[in-house]
């Protein structure tokens, strides 16, 4: 795929006389979920793939877990410098490197810091070469200068829209286009769409609402991949009743003339007979279904 850049980033060369002296190391701080601890992961060896690294070489990876109740204590930092054999000055930088580096992951709340390389100049200076930031989403109305830099430029134009849409849309690689509500509903749909024999084209999750003018955006952003062969619409009727999102699937029909790809929609819950019999008397070229089996096997149908 091509791709256009945009901006192009120039940094200062860290890499200065008595190169021979220097030393690259890998760290990132994350969440072990399961464990409810921040860890510092690190290791000597900086500069590579750190999945190799843990492959081939396990033993120079190193952990350290923090408790978030307490944060990172003045020892662990010390550990950390003294585990990656560094002494003196280095040391003493590293120890505020790290310290640095925790403080700036909890007061951004990110999910992930990786720095890698984070380089011990000739001079036993620390610098953080090269980053990956991971921010948690949820937190950015607290960050508003931090979304303030989202750099549209460099996302998917299709997921940007479908975001302004107030739609949840992630492109994948698939033949199916999915149109639900609610992430648990989107992820056994896209496992019916693979036992039916084909393969999800997207993510998409219109959330509570499905009237005609949401149904219709979705649609459009679907049909924006050409690989996309059928479309499965698999909506749960609680909030919204089946009967209204039924209206607006013909209606966004109607209204963007003829769709180039058959449609199969699947309507369960509050007035569910009723949407059916509206999909039904539609005469469009959309087929109904009550069962999740019954939609596999009309994907399975329109794909042969």
């Amino acid at each position: 795929m091509v791709k256009k850049v945009n901006k192009v980033l120039l940094a200062e060369d860290v890499y200065y006389p008595r190169a021979s002296e220097t030393k690259e190391f890998y760290m990132s701080v994350l969440l072990d979920r399961e464990r409810e601890r921040n860890i510092i992961v690190y290791s000597t060896e900086g500069g590579m793939d750190i999945e190799s690294v843990a492959e081939h070489t396990p033993h120079l990876i190193f952990k350290e877990e923090i408790d978030p109740r307490v944060g990172l204590q003045g020892f662990q930092a010390r550990k950390i410098a003294f585990n990656l054999g560094l002494n003196g000055e280095a040391f003493k930088q590293m120890v505020k490197f790290v310290d640095a580096l925790y403080r700036a992951y909890v007061g951004c709340d990110a999910s992930m810091f990786e720095i890698n390389p984070v380089l011990k100049t000739s001079d036993d200076r620390i610098i953080a070469v090269d980053s990956k930031v991971s921010l948690d989403g949820n937190s950015l109305g607290r960050h508003a200068d931090y979304a303030a830099m989202r750099d549209k430029t460099e996302e998917d134009p299709t997921e940007v829209e479908a975001g302004e849409a107030g739609l949840n849309y992630v492109k994948l690689d698939g033949n199916v286009g999915c149109m639900v509500n609610g992430a648990g509903l989107a992820m056994a749909t896209m496992d019916i769409i693979k036992l039916s024999g084909g393969n999800p084209a997207n993510f998409l999750d219109v959330g509570g609402t499905a009237n005609a003018e949401r149904v219709e955006k979705a649609f459009r952003i679907i049909l924006k991949d050409p690989n996309v062969k059928a479309i499965l619409v698999n909506i749960f009727g609680g909030i919204v009743r089946c009967d209204r999102v039924a209206q607006g699937i013909v209606d966004a029909y109607k209204n963007m003339g003829a769709i180039p790809v058959p449609i199969i929609v699947r309507l369960q819950g509050t007035n569910a007979a009723e949407a059916k019999a509206l999909i039904d008397a539609s005469g469009l070229n959309v087929h109904s279904a009550v069962l999740l089996q019954e939609a596999s096997d009309l994907v399975k149908s329109v794909l042969k």
